[in-house]
């Protein structure tokens, strides 16, 4: 009987043939996705002019091979290898993403043979050995398949439909452009666009505070009177009567002493290591996957697990490699202050959803948090050789996190310490605080050591500055001297950064109003998954609709307008509650509670909703006053869906998918033809805005050739520095630089002094 086993790339067939030889059968590999979804037009030839219609074809959109990179040639090897062999085991990534990449070229191709499927969340030699070892058979992934197709099928309905329509109803007569519209995209750009609007309507409020010093009989300290956010001093005249009674009060002191202790942070799933990487380091949010991934795959490294992580708890039968992974980690030179540590020699366990080690938080997910792989540790000084500086630096986190989530509590003496000063004219005592903190046992922060915040690592940061103490008893006198009036200001809420933002994507449920709804959301995984946000955060600055000032996203003049647009005209395309509920319907079609045809139905349902919404939108349309980009721009830089989703009258191209791109629709919807040159970075905005501009794609009413023939065109380079003059002197930059050669040189040489 002969075996062939699918591979999703070509490092997991180089992988699997140094471990397990042709043992098996023969290895063969895919290039990501082989296939792609047809394009409309192909499924209904009047679904090639655009109008406002729900491309909904009555069964699935059939699959196509792709014919990108070396795609062609690698589906032809293995259908022909297919058709010689009675089994296949499909040894893809263990996502729903990598499910499918398996699983559609076996639908693809007809093949009837017995097929298992091999799980694995590392790629080192003894885990695929393992894995090999005890082969599922492959019926048992079905819905993890069908929730991949479910999610395949909608984006390409909703996206495709719902770009075809904004594109036609929201753009003003006369104007060029497409406006992409994205199930993923179109959401988070809302949750930027919405801290946006909330920084810039946000006005400073003055208060004040008053502090003190505390003398006893064995030191002095620090008072604060600081009343809570609803209470706060708004009158510096009140704020400096306080400070006069302060000056030489005499009074007892309210002592409370609390024994505390707090317990380890949860281990890191792709979004929230995005999220630390980003504040930490400022990392984007495709820098972290893409370090994480090589730590993971990369050549004579396989240091860690799965890196596209969704959950923080780890199964419960890992348990038993807590002391392996320990052992082998506190040898390493950085951890060798912990060897002989007593905290370390018997790990902790902590079971259940507010530990560490949960079965149950795992039912549904295909991946357990990310952690050091424990099947390489016998030889993990080479592997750490090779690493570069960021590797290095991730994988240290990822160790410093698993030795401290089997590290005993962090324990220590709170100290509270509150005295009440009468105030003049009968008003409410001013009450003035202080607050120490005496570590008992360092735990799990001695994991951390002192070049690491614990709060880095998942814990909270306190309310009020903590400091050392003197000896105090309840009821003991202090005097309060040297007081003083500190002036502060509210501030506004900070712009996302691509970690804090992959964050919001994920806890969707907190732009919720809906308490019932917000539970309920809780329980999904968010907008998009682990795997696609980073790319979706990337095609938003790619297509200009979101930019960035240092580490800070904001969204451009463009997608500001752009999303107020849509606000306006159908605010469930940029909820991003609803693309959670989505998410969530997929989860349950994984775990069987949900069937993926109802599940592509009911968001087709939605899309013809928001069709109709679209078309009765009356308002200001938004002129993009752009030219058509040269069609040299589009076969160079668009891909082929974008082509095709730009110009209805074009021949539909190929569409190039990669397995870690962005799911299909979302990653197509609104792609720049000519790649965008980025804004220059300012601090403040310009005094005047430029004009509002939205990605520049392949038009469907391109001009003839006769008439780009009689107009000479300015280059790139005019262009892009005369953007970049336009921004930092905040003028216009007149739409017809953009098309001619002269209009263009004039601007430049009026500006350009």
């Amino acid at each position: 009987m002969a075996t062939l086993i699918i591979t999703e790339k070509s490092s997991q067939a180089k992988d699997l043939r140094s471990a397990l030889g042709d043992r098996y059968g023969r290895i063969l590999p895919a290039e990501g996705h082989l296939l792609r979804l047809a394009e409309p037009d192909e499924v209904d030839p009047a679904w090639k002019r655009w109008s406002p219609t729900l491309l909904k074809p009555d069964g699935l959109y059939p699959t196509r091979p792709d014919q990108g990179g070396n795609k062609a040639a690698k589906l032809q090897a293995i259908t022909a290898a297919l058709r010689a062999c009675d089994e296949v085991i499909l040894a893809t990534d263990c996502d729903r993403e990598g499910q499918l990449i398996g699983q559609e070229i076996l639908e693809h191709a007809g093949f009837r043979g017995k097929v298992r499927r091999a799980l694995f969340t590392a790629q080192d030699p003894k885990t695929l050995r393992d894995a090999f070892a005890a082969l599922k058979p492959n019926d048992q992934m079905r819905p993890l398949y069908e929730a991949a197709v479910a999610r395949q099928q909608a984006d390409q309905i909703y996206n495709l439909s719902l770009t075809r329509t904004a594109t036609k109803t929201l753009l003003a007569p006369g104007t060029r452009g497409v406006i992409g519209i994205g199930r993923v995209k179109t959401p988070t750009l809302a949750i930027v666009c919405l801290r946006e609007l909330e920084i810039r309507n946000f006005k400073p409020e003055d208060y004040f505070e008053v502090v003190a010093t505390a003398t006893v009989a064995g030191g002095s300290f620090r008072m604060r009177h600081a009343p809570a956010p609803k209470d706060r001093i708004k009158d510096r005249a009140a704020a400096e009567a306080i400070a006069r009674a302060a000056d030489r009060h005499r009074g007892p002191l309210t002592v409370t002493v609390e024994e505390k202790r707090q317990a380890p942070p949860k281990l890191y799933d792709l979004p929230s290591l995005q999220k630390t990487c980003g504040q930490r380091w400022g990392w984007t949010a495709d820098r972290t996957l893409s370090v994480a991934q090589e730590l993971y795959d990369g050549d004579g490294k396989k240091l860690i697990t799965y890196p596209r992580a969704e959950a923080r708890h780890l199964s419960e039968n890992q348990i038993a490699d807590a002391p392996a992974i320990v052992g082998a980690l506190t040898r390493l030179r950085g951890f060798a202050h912990l060897h002989d540590h007593m905290d370390v020699r018997r790990p902790v366990i902590r079971k259940g959803k507010s530990g560490h080690f949960c079965d149950k938080a795992l039912e549904g997910v295909s991946h357990h948090a990310v952690i050091p792989n424990v099947n390489v540790l016998d030889d993990l000084e080479p592997r750490l050789a090779r690493l570069t500086d960021d590797e290095k630096r991730l994988f240290a986190l990822l160790c410093r996190s698993y030795l401290a989530a089997v590290m005993p509590d962090y324990e220590y003496r709170q100290t509270g310490v509150t005295m009440a000063v009468p105030v003049p004219e009968g008003a409410k005592p001013a009450a003035f605080r202080a607050v120490g903190r005496i570590p008992l046992k360092l735990g799990w922060k001695a994991a951390f050591g002192s070049a690491e915040n614990d709060d880095r690592a998942g814990g909270k940061p306190e309310e009020e500055a903590e400091q050392t103490l003197p000896p105090l008893t309840d009821g003991e006198p202090a005097t309060l001297t040297d007081p003083k009036v500190e002036a502060k200001r509210t501030q506004a809420p900070p712009r996302y950064n691509e970690g804090t933002l992959v964050d919001a994507m994920q806890n969707a449920w907190r732009f919720i109003e809906d308490p019932v709804l917000r539970d309920r959301l809780k329980e999904a995984k968010g907008i998009g998954t682990p795997a696609t946000r980073a790319e979706v955060i990337k095609g938003l600055r790619k297509q200009s609709l979101l930019d960035a000032d240092g580490k800070w996203l904001m969204p451009t003049p463009a997608g500001l307008h752009l999303f107020e647009t849509l606000r306006a005209a159908a605010p469930t395309l940029v909820d991003p509650g609803t693309t959670a509920l989505w998410e969530m319907k997929l989860d349950e079609v994984v775990t069987g509670r949900a069937d993926f045809r109802a599940v592509i139905d009911a968001i087709a349902t939605e899309a013809g909703r928001l069709i109709g919404a679209l078309v009765g939108q009356r308002g200001a349309a938004l002129d993009l006053g752009l030219p058509a980009p040269k069609a040299r721009f589009a076969r160079r830089g668009a891909t082929a869906r974008s082509a095709t989703a730009a110009s209805p009258a074009a021949k539909p191209a190929p569409r190039r998918r990669t397995r870690k791109a962005a799911a299909p629709a979302d990653a197509m919807a609104a792609e720049t033809a000519p790649k965008p040159r980025r804004a220059r970075k300012t601090k403040a905005p310009p005094v005047a805005e430029p004009p509002v501009v939205l990605p520049v794609m392949p038009m469907h009413d391109m001009p003839s050739a006769q008439d780009a023939r009689r107009r000479r065109e300015p280059t790139e380079r005019m262009l892009s520095f005369a953007r970049s003059l336009a921004e930092r002197k905040g003028v216009t930059l007149p739409a017809s630089c953009l098309s001619d050669f002269d209009e263009c040189r004039g601007f430049l040489d009026r500006h350009a002094r």
